[in-house]
């Protein structure tokens, strides 16, 4: 009962109170990240949401567009301003996608949505983490984020769509703030973010 129907509700409740209490600050943000970012303080990109229904999530910008001789982008720890790192470690970058919780793109407690690139990528247990709404946070967000492996961050993905409950949610929201406050697993293994996603390897599909 509380997937089905209440989830959504409590969604929609916590969603427009953060919104209204936040916008102020989230004005402010937006003023600093146009004058920081030299133009559009927001970063849109595509992401499959529940049963891999493209949305746009919508973030506020942490890196710059700037490009190399060539043309192409400049690689992320080049790009990511010391104003971005400050949104990063704070997570106040995420704060727009309240909107998107709002519109009932995502909800407050879910797996991360991720690119949909990656949507031929799963094997067919990891694409159970579509079943569900991506969220603004999740029980990978609360138990390592970007420190573990990708094979890891789907199985509690997976673990977290067996085992929705009212209860879980609100551990997973008060873990959310205590690792906002620590600024813990911020970034990759190897790079300021998570690193891409190329698959699980063949061996560890098959013992999937």
């Amino acid at each position: 009962m509380y997937a089905r129907f209440f989830k959504r509700v409590l969604d929609i409740f916590l969603s427009f109170t953060a919104l209204a209490v936040l916008l102020p600050l989230m004005l402010i943000l937006t003023v600093v990240g146009a004058a920081v970012m030299g133009g559009n303080p927001f970063f849109t990109q595509l992401r499959p949401g529940k049963d891999e229904k493209v949305f746009r999530l919508i973030k506020f910008r942490t890196m710059t567009n700037k490009k190399g001789a060539g043309g192409e982008l400049l690689p992320d720890e080049q790009r990511l301003v010391k104003y971005g790192k400050f949104l990063r470690s704070t997570s106040l970058d995420e704060l727009p996608e309240l909107i998107n919780i709002l519109k009932g793109d995502m909800s407050i407690v879910g797996p991360r949505p991720l690119l949909v690139k990656y949507l031929p990528l799963y094997n067919d247990e990891q694409r159970r983490r579509h079943d569900v709404r991506p969220g603004l946070t999740g029980y990978a967000q609360t138990h390592g984020r970007n420190l573990l492996t990708w094979e890891e961050k789907f199985e509690m993905d997976v673990y977290y769509v067996n085992n929705i409950s009212f209860v879980g949610d609100m551990k997973i929201i008060l873990r959310t703030v205590i690792c906002a406050l620590k600024r813990d697993g911020i970034s990759g293994k190897s790079s300021v973010t998570m690193e891409e996603f190329h698959g699980t390897p063949l061996r560890e599909r098959l013992d999937a």
